[in-house]
Formats: structure tokens, C-alpha cells, sequence
């Protein structure tokens, strides 16, 4: 039997709703998925039926994230049972809930920052899944994923952390990066930091996060004409409730995933486990 689909489509046009109830064993029970296309009119239902290569963005392992459960290596093959195309590693940075010592050196905390990746890489391309790098800037209660820099790149910034926010999003920008506001309303944070003029795009979709900061955070991406996206910020293998992209061709790099979301072919998906 085929999945059973419900389309429902709310505030003037600018969003569908498009409930997707499973009917495999196995499988969860209730699939939605919330997606747009601003300034470009309504996606259709047909887009979700295309997108077939699901992405998670927003990932924290053990190895390099205080909050992180799962390792890199779990994690890799967690999302490989569940037929994921790939997943992009976003621990967080330095200045944020890192499992890496401040007293060292430059060289050695980057090393240290991108062990988690790598180990979920080496993994990843034992098993056929893709996995990219980024990472989780930290402002305050202010967090940015960051996307399509490298390794080498924070190598060659040991004066990084001593930069301001803008500069930061500036030189990410000028190099080629792209930058994503991760739940930018958060529950108990009364001073909230936004910079819509240096995003990329929003996480209009976290489950971390409460249905009304969720709300806020479409409506802050819609007020200025920025794209959302989803993530799980997942940290354990044991989530009950999934985030993420799916495209309707294979993402190579971080570059095509800022391409899709910004063209509409990223479609954001919300898995409730049953």
C-alpha cells in the first residue's frame, strides 16, 4: 500500500503543510513535512514525492560536542539504515559547548574540533553515506551553522575567535561559506540576537525547540525573504523526532545544499517516531 498524503496549505499561500501518513511496517507513523518557496509561489505536493535524498544538518557527536551521546561512527551507520543520502557533522565550535581544551594550541584545537567529522567521514565512506563538514558558531545564545569552509580554512584563522559576529559572518561569506541561523528563538533566552542581512537561511524546523519558537522563527525567515530549512540537532541515535532536507538529486558538497535551499528544491521534512 502506498503512503497515504494530506495537503493542507496556510498563511496565504506562503506555506503548505503536507501531512504524510506511513502505512510500512516499520516506519514512523506520521511524516510532515512544512515547506515554501518565498517570492516564487506555492511548492506543490508533487515536490515532496521527488524529493528522494533526505539530509540531516544539524548534528552533534561525542567526539566533539559536550552534549553529544552517539559517536561520529554510530551515528554514520544510524542514518545509513534509515536510506539518508548523507548528513552534514556540526559540532559545536570553540567558543561554544566543545569537548576540545581551551589551553591549547591553535593547530591542535582544530585537529581536536574536526576528529568527530572525520571519524564519521572514514565511516560514512565504508558504508555509502555522505558526510559534510561544518560547524556550530556560537554568539551568545546566538548560534550559526556554517557550511561549505573547510579544515584548512579555520587553520589559517587562529585570530577567529577574536573577531566580532559580523566580521565573522563577512570573512565566511567572502570565502566562499555560507551561514545558517539555527533555532533563532529559543525557550527562557530573553535577549534575542537577529542578523537577517548576514544569514543565508533560517532552521525554521528544530525539535529541540518549542511549536512556537518554531512559529517565530518562519515567520522571522519569511519578514525577510530568507529560506528555511530544518535539522535535528541531534545528539544520540535514539531520537523521537526527525528533522531534515530532502532533495530531488544527490547533494556532492555543502555549496549544492545552500544552492537547494535557496532555489526551493530542498524540501524540509518532520519525522514523529510512532
Amino acid at each position: 500500500m502506498a503512503d497515504r498524503s494530506v495537503c493542507l496549505t496556510l498563511g496565504h499561500g506562503r506555506e503548505c503543510l503536507c501531512y504524510v501518513f506511513n502505512s510500512s511496517p516499520g516506519k514512523p507513523a506520521v511524516k510532515m513535512a512544512w515547506y515554501h518557496k518565498l517570492g516564487s509561489g506555492l511548492a506543490g505536493l508533487g515536490n515532496h514525492e521527488m524529493a528522494t535524498y533526505r539530509y540531516e544538518t544539524h548534528l552533534h557527536t561525542a567526539e566533539g560536542s559536550k552534549c553529544g551521546i552517539s559517536s561520529g561512527a554510530e551515528f554514520a551507520r544510524y542514518f545509513k539504515t534509515l536510506g539518508y543520502a548523507g548528513i552534514f557533522v556540526t559540532d559545536h565550535f570553540l567558543n561554544g559547548n566543545t569537548t576540545v581544551p581551551q589551553e591549547l594550541p591553535w593547530g591542535e584545537r582544530i585537529e581536536r574540533f574536526c576528529h568527530g567529522y572525520e571519524v564519521t567521514a572514514r565511516e560514512g565512506a565504508q558504508i555509502g553515506l555522505d558526510v559534510f563538514f561544518g560547524w556550530e558558531y556560537s554568539y551568545g545564545w546566538a548560534h550559526f551553522l556554517t557550511y561549505g569552509l573547510g579544515k584548512d580554512w579555520l587553520l589559517a584563522h587562529p585570530d577567529l575567535l577574536a573577531w566580532d559576529v559580523l566580521q565573522y559572518c563577512d570573512r565566511v561569506h567572502a570565502d566562499g561559506g555560507a551561514i545558517v541561523h539555527a533555532h533563532p528563538f529559543r525557550e527562557g533566552v530573553e535577549i534575542v540576537q537577529l542578523i537577517p542581512d548576514k544569514m543565508d537561511a533560517v532552521e525554521v524546523v528544530n525539535p529541540g525547540r518549542s511549536d512556537k519558537a518554531n512559529r517565530h522563527a518562519r515567520d522571522f525567515a519569511a519578514s525577510f525573504g530568507l529560506p528555511g530549512t530544518a535539522g535535528s540537532d541531534i545528539h544520540s541515535t535514539r531520537p523521537k523526532r526527525r528533522c531534515g532536507v530532502a532533495c530531488s538529486r544527490r547533494l556532492t558538497g555543502p555549496g549544492e545544499y545552500i544552492v537547494a535551499v535557496k532555489s526551493g528544491d530542498a524540501v524540509v521534512f518532520d519525522e514523529v517516531q510512532s
